[in-house]
């Protein structure tokens, strides 16, 4: 096997291009660019003198259904995977702390803010973030909350979808 070093928006676009969770890079590619019997020819791109990063092959390149599997417990999955967003998106991630529910505060920038709000949240910080969030969810609610963070975030749909599927994929088997 060949490594090979791609653009960050050649890569988000390979990785949106995912037909079902697991499937590698070299599967999506084959898939693109080499119809079945095709004879391979060496042929060398020439480098892209501008690139527009985007969100999205960043995330999925931080974050794997294997990586996942590592923490057994969803709420360090559903941690996890906040924790490689902020990371992602750093000041940009303020805008999850306009999530909330009718009664409930789902972010906060202190411990104090969520256990104000119900005693009975359970509040965790998000990595080592100056980000918490309330963990008491059930695993349907933790992957919705994965799916506004990711849109609120500039994801769209389908790579939310993706997210939350990463989360938890036997609430998105079909």
């Amino acid at each position: 096997m060949k490594n090979i070093e791609i653009e960050d928006d050649l890569y988000a676009y390979i990785a949106s291009q995912t037909q079902h969770i697991g499937e590698t890079a070299s599967d999506i590619l084959r898939r693109l660019v080499m119809p079945e019997n095709t004879v391979v020819k060496t042929v060398v791109a020439p480098k892209s003198s501008t690139t527009t990063k985007t969100p999205t092959g960043d995330v999925f390149s931080q974050i794997t259904t294997k990586d996942l599997l590592e923490y057994p417990k969803m709420v360090e999955r559903f941690l996890k995977i906040l924790s490689v967003l902020e990371s992602i998106h750093g000041s940009q991630f303020d805008e999850v702390l306009t999530l909330s529910g009718r009664n409930r505060v789902y972010f906060a920038k202190d411990k104090e803010t969520l256990l104000q709000a119900s005693s009975v949240t359970n509040p965790k910080q998000i990595g080592e973030s100056a980000f918490w969030v309330m963990t008491n969810n059930n695993t349907a609610k933790k992957a919705s909350l994965i799916k506004e963070v990711a849109e609120v975030l500039g994801y769209n749909a389908n790579d939310s979808q993706r997210l939350a599927a990463l989360f938890a994929p036997e609430l998105y088997e079909d």
